[in-house]
């Protein structure tokens, strides 16, 4: 299958190296910035590009893995491809495509991708869309080369998976970084905190998250909560996440 790559990003990259390894043709990649295009397109013997106009017409598939925002111009500037166009977004819908092009899907990968760390795309569900049966198999095919775990799934249940992984890996690892912060501004290294942070991961990868909540919270431990509040006196946005995220546990537990 000749592949056409529309992005240069996180997602984008990884996903490319995944399809090379599986034998599927990368024949192009896009990107606004040439340079971030060539970076991808010699990762996988591809040519880069950096105009629209001087995207190849006649490949098997397009993914278009750019920002939300940037879909829908993408899309229209493939109005005349004679393959199947497809987004990598979990909150777009297909209907954005399916406005500008012929044939229209989604291949949305449920992970978090960083360019320099590696994964094994194998383990990560891809979550594919389609407008019809035909269209619908190849993503299939294809998905199924590069991942043990494919889902065909509507565009609001993906919407609701999308929103499901923000609560479940954003607002964590932000949380990390507030952890860092208050660790940092008295002295104390990221460093200690790790084996927590991977014990809380390793739980719940065999039990319901509601089923090993700890802390002062679950306690009803008033005292050490109100402790924890008042360190926070100097920090006002910190102690008001504080306060809603023991609020919102304590509500579980009724």
């Amino acid at each position: 299958m000749k592949i056409v790559l529309l992005g240069s990003g996180n997602v984008a990259t990884h996903l490319a190296k995944a399809l090379k390894a599986k034998g599927e043709d990368v024949v192009q990649v896009y990107s606004p910035n040439l340079n971030n295009a060539k970076l991808l397109a010699d990762l996988i013997a591809a040519e880069a590009v950096d105009d629209l106009n001087e995207v190849k017409q006649h490949a098997d598939l397009y993914i278009i893995s750019v920002k939300d925002d940037a879909i829908e111009t993408i899309a229209k500037s493939l109005k005349n491809v004679s393959g199947l166009v497809v987004h990598t977004s979990g909150t777009t819908d297909i209907n954005i495509l399916s406005s500008a092009v012929k044939k229209a899907g989604v291949f949305y990968p449920l992970q978090t991708f960083s360019k320099g760390k590696e994964v094994s795309f194998e383990n990560i569900p891809l979550c594919i869309e389609a407008n019809d049966e035909s269209q619908l198999t190849i993503l299939n095919n294809l998905a199924i080369k590069i991942s043990r775990q494919v889902y065909q799934l509507g565009g609001e249940k993906r919407k609701v998976l999308h929103l499901a992984a923000v609560f479940a890996c954003n607002f964590p690892n932000h949380l990390y970084a507030l952890a860092n912060k208050i660790l940092s501004q008295n002295d104390l290294d990221f460093e200690i905190i790790r084996p927590l942070i991977a014990e809380t991961a390793d739980k719940v990868m065999g039990n319901l998250p509601e089923n090993v909540q700890t802390g002062p919270a679950v306690r009803a431990d008033e005292s050490t909560l109100n402790k924890h509040l008042s360190m926070l006196t100097d920090m006002p946005e910190l102690q008001n996440i504080y306060q809603t995220l023991s609020d919102s546990i304590k509500l579980t537990l009724k």
